[in-house]
């Protein structure tokens, strides 16, 4: 799947822990946009977390 343009912030993987701690695999997606943002000052349409938008790392176009 996609990651994020600027960090490379993507799916992350571990174990899902009962309270009897039985484990079982399981992953986190990260919240991705499709944004356009200004690259190299070109408007560029790339996904982006929505960390890094609220984060105000990028500009939106």
């Amino acid at each position: 799947m996609a990651k994020d343009y600027l960090t490379g912030q993507g799916t992350t993987f571990g174990n899902k822990r009962s309270h009897a701690l039985n484990h079982s695999r399981r992953s986190w997606k990260a919240n991705l946009q499709k944004v356009r943002i200004l690259v190299d000052g070109k408007p560029k349409r790339v996904w982006v977390s929505a960390r890094t938008l609220k984060s105000g790392k990028v500009t939106r176009v």
